[in-house]
């Protein structure tokens, strides 16, 4: 089982970055704890409970010493948070993920039990023009069945097609040793 520290504002220097992205209640929370097998960010029923940027020490079994950060981004698109919160979110995200040196792969998150969000479209167009590395993670696979699963999927690739997509689960783990294969892929390539 791997460990994590508590959420952080402050990540130490130097170590691959992995980020979550997406809408309010997508599931990044979720898919988080999933991959680390412990509740280490907070999941709400609550849309938008996230306002900050929150770092998480990844350490792999036996290994005294973090060697991956995993960070929780703010979701985007939930209307019932204050416009002057939601205003100053674009000081600090444009310029992590612009600028930050460290981060090593995006997940844009998408709910692949709805169809897909003007705002999904905006973060993939977001990332494609940052120069960012990342990769499509469909959250809530388990919510449809295979016939819808894979046109829904289909779709993401035709209009992304430069993006791999994870067809995900948190509550099942369907896609969780194929993700955990990017992220190594990423950080060790970082």
């Amino acid at each position: 089982m791997l460990s994590a520290s508590a959420p952080s504002h402050f990540p130490p220097p130097g170590l691959p970055e992995v980020a979550f992205l997406g809408r309010s209640n997508v599931g990044k929370s979720s898919v988080i704890n999933s991959l680390v097998g412990a509740k280490i960010a907070k999941t709400s029923n609550t849309p938008g409970r996230t306002q900050a940027i929150n770092f998480f020490e990844i350490r792999w079994p036996g290994k005294p010493e973090a060697e991956l950060i995993f960070a929780d981004l703010p979701g985007y698109g939930y209307a019932k948070i204050s416009r002057e919160v939601s205003s100053q979110w674009a000081g600090f995200i444009d310029p992590y993920l612009h600028q930050r040196s460290t981060l090593a792969l995006c997940l844009a998150l998408v709910d692949i039990s709805i169809p897909p969000q003007a705002s999904d479209r905006q973060l993939l167009e977001f990332l494609v023009k940052a120069q960012r590395k990342f990769l499509i993670v469909a959250t809530k696979s388990d919510r449809v069945s295979g016939n819808q699963l894979r046109p829904a999927l289909k779709k993401y690739a035709e209009e992304f097609p430069q993006a791999q997509i994870v067809a995900y689960s948190a509550r099942s783990g369907v896609g969780r040793d194929e993700l955990w294969k990017e992220i190594r892929q990423a950080i060790v390539s970082a």
